[in-house]
């Protein structure tokens, strides 16, 4: 197994599809990275270092520079999608999302199901998303719960490199749109990667990170290793967590959650979206709802405040959920009696 940063897999697994299969092509702005700059083309790599190399080894035809319009860029793969290629397409911020709503709500989502199935639109839309890099309001969000309530979309959040090469590779050979979330944080992270080139990792499919009987966290993204901290730390006083990180948020799998909390009988989410309508109430209530006679604590959100993302560094610290209130959570929940 190869050892590679988190940014490392999906530039690798984009690569990898693009030599397989001609009709993968990338589109976004700065993919090609400094094209009419003084440096020439791929001079920058992309910014976030997810596309370099590729316009030399693929060439204009199937590596895309495009406007600074997110509703062109996410219209433009529609279109290609329609048309046989399966694009994958960079929004540089999750953020952004608003400006290309209407294609992705009332076009890529719809597209199946108001043609009756004759056709598909196999659309990746990557974007980088999440707090901790001190990006301030407008490009620190977390938009999964939105893009998550959208019928006809599929959501992908990995946390690890090796989840990435899997994942992305499953997206890529889709024939649904495909939102993938890449969170910024973690793009430095390495980690173990296989190196089959066929190596995919169904939607749907959670995993158990950390074992144990006491308490359920569910969580993805950065704040998986949050968790991971915490139920570290419980195992050594003899209290055993299950861990479980998404991988995907819609499909969701509910089997996995429902499974662990008939054990353990308690429920912490933890969720970098902000409280009201978040994946954290979305995942309490399912499992109020289907797990009921299990529970022997109420379940609980670990939430950041119902607030914009701050921009100095010690109040962003201040809004992120951290190990301190992840433990305080799953202490409060195993002194129900």
């Amino acid at each position: 197994m190869a050892r590679m940063m988190y940014r490392e897999a999906v530039l690798s697994t984009i690569a990898e599809e693009m030599e397989r299969d001609p009709n993968v092509v990338v589109l976004g702005e700065d993919v090609v990275g400094g094209n009419g700059t003084a440096g020439g083309p791929e001079a920058i790599g992309g910014i976030w270092s997810t596309s370099a190399g590729l316009w030399g080894k693929f060439g204009g035809d199937r590596v895309i520079d495009t406007p600074i319009s997110e509703s062109a860029i996410v219209g433009a793969a529609a279109g290609l999608a329609l048309s046989g290629k399966r694009p994958v397409a960079e929004l540089m911020f999750a953020d952004f999302i608003g400006v290309s709503l209407d294609q992705i709500w009332n076009q890529i989502a719809k597209f199946r199901y108001m043609f009756g199935g004759k056709t598909k639109c196999p659309a990746v839309i990557r974007m980088a998303w999440g707090a901790g890099y001190n990006a301030a309001a407008q490009h620190s969000q977390a938009a999964h719960q939105i893009l998550t309530g959208m019928p006809g979309l599929k959501v992908v959040m990995p946390s690890t490199p090796a989840d990435v090469k899997g994942l992305l590779r499953t997206a890529i050979r889709d024939d649904d749109p495909v939102i993938f979330l890449e969170h910024k944080a973690l793009y430095g992270v390495k980690g173990e990667v296989p190196d089959d080139k066929d190596f995919m990792i169904p939607f749907g499919h959670a995993r158990l990170s950390r074992a144990g009987n006491d308490v359920t966290i569910v969580s993805t993204g950065l704040l998986l290793g949050f968790c991971e901290a915490v139920a570290d730390k419980l195992a050594a006083e003899g209290i055993g967590c299950d861990v479980i990180d998404l991988r995907t948020t819609s499909p969701i799998d509910e089997e996995a959650i429902l499974d662990s909390v008939e054990v353990t009988g308690r429920l912490v989410v933890v969720d970098e979206a902000p409280p009201r309508c978040s994946l954290s109430s979305d995942i309490c209530s399912m499992v109020a709802e289907k797990a009921f006679a299990s529970l022997k604590a109420p379940p609980l959100g670990v939430n950041p405040p119902h607030t914009p993302v701050p921009f100095a560094r010690e109040l962003e610290t201040a809004y992120l959920p951290s190990i301190p209130k992840i433990e305080a959570a799953v202490r409060k929940v195993l002194s129900y009696r």
